[in-house]
């Protein structure tokens, strides 16, 4: 029976090939080349698959593809491009909503967003293409969300008298350990040497706590002075209204009507497997947002016109001056000097130690649960995992994590961690380094985009806020509620993080109470040394720091 032809079908000048057999005919000869035609059986059939299989690229292309493996993990550069572009469409929305975030934080600084918005775009960047050059894997890193949001709304809250230089300090501290002991080796031990009960529920209350603070940011939560917060009112014949400007600040029930439309909008793209879900959720979002203004406004232009006076709109060059003046310089002239923490009352050298100590704490382990678990979920999707079920070159891409992660602190931006949205490039048909090579590309391109990004509104951004905390929610199925001292450990870990407003203190409360638990139903030998090294810091911060 005649053999179909496995043909290179070339497209753009050769540049991508679909490596498929050829459906629109077959020809008679045998493919098998002659000298391999009366070779032993096995050694024919060895020789046939080799003859019939995707051949390696000649020149620099050829070059490029031994490098990253592509023909040898049996993918292609047409897919590799898809997925990377993929992946990039997904985890977008970063760089406006870390911009959005830091923008308040970053004082003295004529473009605070284009400064935040380029410090967080250098980040992407480096992680990116550390995972492409040094792990060749096809993920894509950038500022870890809810980390962001720690540094943001915990150690920069006005109680604690830090700058946002000092808590970049911190990111760079909590980069050198993740380096140290990634080299050593220690990561993954510490790791799974927390209480599996703290490891799966701090994504919940890392979910819980910035859909709350997108939910503020789009007013669809309001301050109530009886119950402490409350439900937007839609009453629209009676005390609600339906938009109010002042001072640069929009309120009423459009902002919320925006965010509530763009979080269905996205929840229904993703429904559909529409690629980039959470981007055109949040774009849909701002242009319903402009609509909405400009029908409220009616024809009064002067009026429509003042929503745009606090935007200051710069070209990318002056982002790129703002941010080597307030990211960059702001590290290394103002980072290390805490004179303005010591200064604010009831703050202590002593204090400053022991902030320093449980800041970096947090940060590790939000990092390391973060990382490692996304590095799991998102190798797994690809069969990218050894038998073993690890993920292969793990160690390299916790490597790539915390050299990012050092530079980003540098560069001015909250902790570069492994991005979950990366298994959606995988997902697509990644296998390479050369995925994240081209998600980099993207990033580099979209640093000169701020001035765009810029005109996103808050309740836009927060959609994509909301949506993660959607996502990360997955990981309460994996406590096991049926066990009750599990529970409670879970419990109050997301619990307090949302109710307190802090996540740094639902991990301490969810690690001081697995020990008492385990300790009172006498199974404290499996409270392991390192957590109760970790939960007597907590413990002892509870009763001196306010942080």
């Amino acid at each position: 029976m005649p053999r179909p032809v496995c043909t290179k079908d070339k497209f753009l000048g050769g540049f991508f090939m679909s490596d498929e057999i050829r459906q629109d005919g077959f020809e008679e000869q045998s493919e098998v080349p002659a000298d391999v035609q009366d070779a032993a059986p096995a050694e024919q059939a060895q020789a046939e698959a080799s003859a019939l299989s995707p051949q390696p690229r000649k020149g620099f292309w050829g070059k490029v593809d031994e490098w990253f493996g592509i023909t040898r993990s049996g993918s292609n550069y047409r897919t590799e491009i898809v997925a990377g572009l993929t992946t990039f469409m997904a985890m977008v929305y970063i760089l406006m909503v870390n911009a959005g975030m830091f923008q308040g934080v970053i004082t003295g600084s004529d473009d605070p967003y284009g400064a935040a918005y380029i410090a967080t775009a250098i980040g992407a960047i480096v992680g990116t293409l550390l995972m492409a050059f040094l792990a060749k894997m096809p993920l894509a890193q950038a500022s870890g969300m809810g980390i962001n949001a720690f540094i943001v709304y915990t150690l920069l809250n006005a109680s604690t008298g830090l700058t946002y230089a000092n808590t970049m300090v911190f990111v760079l501290l909590d980069g050198v350990i993740f380096l140290l002991l990634t080299v050593t080796g220690l990561r993954k031990k510490i790791f799974e040497a927390i209480p599996a009960a703290v490891r799966h529920a701090v994504p919940v209350g890392i979910g819980l706590f910035i859909a709350f603070i997108g939910m503020q940011q789009a007013g669809v939560i309001v301050k109530n002075d009886s119950t402490l917060t409350g439900f937007v009112s839609f009453n629209v014949l009676g005390s609600g209204e339906f938009m109010t400007y002042n001072a640069g600040t929009v309120g009423g029930m459009m902002p919320a009507i925006v965010a509530i439309a763009g979080v269905i909008a996205i929840a229904v793209l993703s429904k559909k497997n529409v690629k980039g879900a959470i981007l055109w959720g949040l774009l849909g979002s701002a242009v319903l947002y402009y609509v909405l203004a400009g029908i409220a406004y009616g024809c009064d232009v002067a009026a429509a016109a003042a929503m745009f006076d606090d935007v200051s709109i710069s070209n990318p060059l002056g982002a790129f001056a703002a941010w080597g003046k307030d990211s960059v310089g702001a590290v290394f002239y103002e980072g290390f000097d805490f004179s303005h923490y010591l200064g604010t009352e009831g703050n202590s050298a002593g204090s400053l130690v022991v902030v320093l100590i449980v800041s970096a704490i947090s940060l590790c382990m939000i990092d390391m649960f973060d990382t490692i678990g996304t590095l799991y979920g998102a190798c797994s999707k690809g069969n990218l995992l050894d038998k073993d079920g690890t993920p292969i070159r793990m160690e390299k891409m916790m490597l790539a994590d915390a050299i990012a992660t050092c530079t980003g602190a540098i560069a001015g931006t909250s902790t570069v961690t492994t991005f979950v949205e990366s298994s959606s490039g995988v997902a697509a048909g990644g296998k390479t380094g050369f995925t994240a090579l081209v998600t980099g590309i993207c990033f580099i391109i979209a640093m000169f985009l701020s001035p765009i990004a810029q005109l996103i509104p808050r309740c836009a951004t927060a959609t994509a806020l909301i949506w993660v905390g959607v996502l990360m929610m997955s990981s309460v199925t994996k406590v096991d509620w049926n066990d009750a001292a599990d529970a409670i450990v879970a419990f109050m870990t997301f619990m307090v993080m949302l109710l307190g407003y802090s996540i740094s203190k639902g991990i301490g409360m969810g690690i001081i109470t697995y020990i008492l638990v385990r300790v009172c139903t006498g199974k404290i030998k499996q409270v392991s040394v390192a957590t109760w090294v970790i939960g007597a810091i907590f413990f002892v911060t509870f009763l001196i720091s306010s942080v």
